[in-house]
């Protein structure tokens, strides 16, 4: 499928290190709607006659949009959501020949529809905001982002087994890394589907918040967030992800390295001499 046509645009407003005009992007995707209002970038599945469903095109475009927003210097915090009444609601069926054919096209039918890891690898911060049911390959990509909101009657589960079908965009991994060994066998094998507020309990969103809420909770965290060093943000995000991976030692000698690295930040200076004159520290991601 082709890239999506791009268009520059120019966006006037204030930014953290003050106003200044910043060069964005706005796209003409098909499936995905993206809003850049720096410091924040709001991508909104827009498929809602499927249930945001996503399929081979949809997973290309948001590729393309987690590749922009790497470049996006003042694009500090991610924000994901659906459209209509659904986060999403799964995966793109497999054709016959896909599912029994060669492993070479088996899996090249996979690798067309893996997103998962594209929107973990963003180094800005990203929180998914769960407007309704996020199921099979909708919960793995929530499942990828760092914070997750859901509304109040949002369901969430992986139903892949009950049609024969396994979850291969990331899921049971980050389940299980979310929620323990125990309940992710449950959700799995079992194809439970569990409300909002037990996925709270379990670990699998981080606020739950009433249907005509949602919005006003995205935005209480999202000023929490943004309140922060961006560099710092991103550092503290890289010590978490790398430092699931790494023996305890080598977590620390990791964030005591990226400490190091911040300490030599015009930001880092800039919070140190904010807190001293007691004003809000101006951030400028340098």
């Amino acid at each position: 499928m082709a890239a999506p046509n791009l268009n520059a645009w120019h966006f006037f407003g204030t930014l953290p290190d003050g106003p200044r005009e910043q060069h964005a992007i706005r796209s003409n995707y098909r499936y995905i709607d993206l809003r850049l209002e720096p410091p924040r970038a709001t991508v909104t599945l827009a498929c809602p006659d499927t249930g945001n469903r996503i399929t081979q095109a949809m997973a290309e475009e948001l590729r393309q949009v987690c590749r922009q927003l790497r470049e996006q210097d003042h694009i500090h915090l991610a924000v994901l959501t659906g459209s209509g009444n659904s986060f999403s609601v799964g995966r793109e069926e497999a054709p016959q020949k896909a599912g029994s054919g060669p492993a070479p096209a088996r899996d090249a039918w996979m690798e067309q529809r893996r997103v998962a890891g594209a929107v973990a690898a963003l180094p800005m911060p990203v929180v998914a905001v769960l407007n309704g049911d996020a199921l099979d390959h909708g919960l793995e990509l929530a499942l990828a982002a760092d914070l997750r909101v859901a509304s109040a009657s949002a369901m969430l589960g992986i139903t892949d087994l009950a049609a024969g079908r396994f979850p291969w965009d990331g899921g049971i991994q980050r389940l299980a890394r979310l929620a323990g060994l125990a309940w992710a066998r449950d959700m799995v094998l079992t194809g439970r589907v569990v409300s909002a507020q037990e996925a709270l309990e379990l670990g699998l969103v981080n606020r739950v918040a009433a249907n005509d809420s949602v919005e006003v909770e995205m935005e209480a965290l999202a000023r929490q967030m943004l309140a922060a060093g961006p560099i710092a943000a991103r550092y503290v995000k890289e010590a978490i992800v790398q430092g699931a991976d790494l023996t305890l030692p080598q977590a620390l000698r990791l964030e005591a390295d990226l400490s190091v690295i911040l300490q030599t930040t015009t930001d880092r200076a800039e919070g140190i001499q904010s807190f001293k004159e007691r004003r809000k520290p101006r951030f400028t991601n340098r």
